[in-house]
């Protein structure tokens, strides 16, 4: 009987051994070493290097828009992105592609990712969905974030997700506002994954724990004015190792 017992116990122990182990492996990439290999050919020089295509998908914030319809993409966060690591790696051939739409969502990304970015043989894929996505469920949300990460993950390219950028008729201090919901399980994805992320929303209830108030980074209600674009542009070049 003690044999038997003890060899339950151990099972018991092993099981939930495995468990942890589990847990603490599902973390997000660091920020340190996860884009290595891009950071590498970046500061390759002529003529052993190659250009580096990083793609920006997602709804209307990566695409743009500032106060519908006036667009602004010069101070967007893709081209922040652009301009700093122009001026960092100047031995580079840098390609910022946006193939990011205003109005759409997770959905309608997914159905178009094989066409639209894996055709252009990404090295690293931004996903920026989640403003959009509070129109469904977080469980068909789920479904479509995991078929573009794993499609990207499976073409080479590394992926960095980001939480939504806030919308001021959101209740930013509820955990079970769609917009808090989603964001977290964006971060529960990154872990999940191991990919990069862009904790944009966390960015922007930062600064207003500072007292600094959220319109002074919106140009309308749901989309960041420039000084917001910069929130995040200053956190996502952080992963091609520059300062802010």
């Amino acid at each position: 009987m003690k044999s038997k017992f003890v060899t339950k116990f151990t099972l018991i122990a092993f099981m939930i051994c495995l468990l942890i182990v589990s847990k603490s492996s599902a973390q997000v990439a660091s920020q340190e070493n996860y884009l290595s290999p891009v950071v590498s050919m970046l500061e390759t020089k002529w003529p052993k290097n190659r250009a580096v295509n990083v793609v920006c998908h997602g709804h209307s914030v990566p695409a743009g828009y500032f106060k519908t319809p006036v667009t602004d993409s010069l101070h967007a966060y893709p081209n922040l992105l652009r301009v700093a690591l122009a001026e960092k790696y100047d031995n580079a051939v840098i390609n910022i592609i946006v193939t990011a739409i205003g109005g759409e969502a997770s959905n309608r990304g997914a159905a178009r990712f094989d066409l639209d970015v894996l055709a252009l043989k990404p090295d690293v894929v931004l996903i920026d969905y989640a403003l959009n996505d509070r129109g469904m469920d977080l469980a068909q949300a789920r479904k479509h974030w995991v078929s573009m990460i794993e499609k990207a993950q499976a073409a080479g390219a590394k992926v960095i997700l980001l939480t939504p950028t806030p919308d001021q008729k959101s209740k930013l201090d509820d955990p079970a506002d769609p917009l808090n919901l989603h964001a977290e399980q964006i971060r529960q994805l990154a872990a999940e994954y191991h990919v990069g992320l862009v904790d944009s929303l966390a960015l922007f209830k930062m600064q207003m724990a500072q007292g600094k108030a959220l319109v002074d980074f919106m140009s309308q209600s749901n989309h960041p004015n420039s000084r917001g674009h910069e929130i995040v542009a200053k956190e996502l070049i952080k992963w091609f190792r520059l300062k802010e």
